[in-house]
């Protein structure tokens, strides 16, 4: 009977030319795009450079923070004034103004001011632009100290030096986080969002009568539901790998069996979810939206753009009833750490809890009429 059913879906799946297309070309395109999109990173900050000094020290400082390529000098202002309408004209997102005497003041003085005025509507560009410049102004403190307030004796003076070392993501590049968690965002998508149309599809069309009256039992008729989403979640995720490797270069440090094995009960766990929402939803358009809500939900509290240790300690135990949540983790530990299995054993037993309670929630919640 299995058998059948299985042909069925499958017949059903082909016979619409869009779904098999949407399978390939999603994925395809959302991994194109997305971490493009989708970054974090700061870079070419819009500078506006009032410079009263125009002495040797404060050229050196404007070319330093130039050279750093986190900002570009899209103006050069005479005073404060001009410097806050090319903000107003969006053409500059932070003002540096260097004062009268700067140099002056700081051989003869040992220290010199400089205002920093960052435009705050966009909060983010504006704070890390501003933590960017604070990092460059010290960095440019210490060789004015080398060079003028040391002896050749003091440098003899023993010290030691801090150098950071990033193991996992040794460039800081927010691609190489982001790419793993998108994959699971994409199997979501399409492994939630067909199951869930699937069986109120069914009912719409009327042909969900013609299964009530046969004797194929609930559990053999969520089995035939599941198993087609579970392959079409290998497609998913092997378009993904492929981009991943061939268009950003990033290849999983363990092994690619593990990440296949751990998507395999995330599929079977999230297709059943979607199951649920299909058997309680009356028409297309109730499953869509009760699924929109909760990836979203899922989405937002699996860490995918935020830490989860950065979120409220309300947001922190939402999180842990997210299936999202630990799918993402052992893609990025599996990437970027080269994990084994035993060191996945906590997402392991969450997913296959997460699979055995949607499933049996989806085989007890579909109401059959025989």
């Amino acid at each position: 009977m299995l058998k059948y059913l299985l042909e069925k879906e499958f017949k059903q799946f082909f016979r619409n030319s869009f779904l098999p297309r949407l399978v390939v070309v999603l994925p395809l395109v959302a991994m194109l795009v997305f971490p493009l999109a989708a970054n974090f990173d700061i870079n070419n900050i819009n500078l506006s450079v009032i410079d009263h000094d125009r002495s040797p020290y404060s050229t050196q400082l404007i070319q330093k923070i130039q050279s750093s390529g986190y900002f570009r000098i899209t103006d050069v202002s005479s005073n404060y004034k001009e410097g806050i309408r090319s903000i107003e004209l969006n053409e500059a997102d932070i003002i540096i103004e260097i004062p009268n005497n700067f140099e002056k003041e700081l051989i003869n003085e040992s220290k010199a001011h400089i205002m920093i005025s960052a435009n705050a509507v966009n909060g983010t560009k504006g704070g890390f632009g501003s933590m960017y410049l604070l990092r460059i102004l010290a960095d440019y403190n210490d060789e004015i100290r080398r060079d003028l307030l040391q002896s050749p004796a003091q440098l003899n003076i023993p010290s030691f030096q801090i150098i950071p070392q990033f193991w996992h993501n040794p460039g800081l590049e927010y691609l190489v986080f982001i790419v793993p968690a998108l994959m699971v965002m994409l199997l979501a998508i399409v492994t939630g969002f067909l199951p869930a149309l699937n069986i109120v599809g069914e009912k719409q069309s009327g042909t969900i009568e013609q299964i009530n009256v046969t004797p194929v039992g609930k559990f053999t008729f969520i089995l035939s539901k599941l198993i087609p989403y579970w392959i079409i979640g290998y497609v998913v995720l092997t378009v993904c790998i492929l981009v991943a490797r061939f268009v950003y270069g990033l290849v999983p440090i363990g092994s690619i069996g593990l990440i296949y094995g751990f998507v395999s009960i995330f599929v079977l766990a999230f297709s059943g979810f979607g199951l649920v929402i299909s058997n309680y939803a009356k028409t297309v358009q109730q499953a869509m939206l009760m699924m929109f809500f909760f990836v979203m939900t899922f989405i937002f509290m699996s860490g995918l753009y935020t830490p989860i240790l950065n979120m409220p300690p309300w947001a922190q135990i939402l999180s842990t009833y997210s299936p999202l949540k630990y799918i993402i983790m052992t893609l990025r530990m599996v990437y970027l750490k080269g994990s084994s299995f035993y060191e996945l054993l906590i997402p392991l037993y969450a997913l296959i809890g997460f699979a055995i309670f949607f499933n049996v929630w989806a085989v007890l919640s579909y109401q059959k009429k025989s």
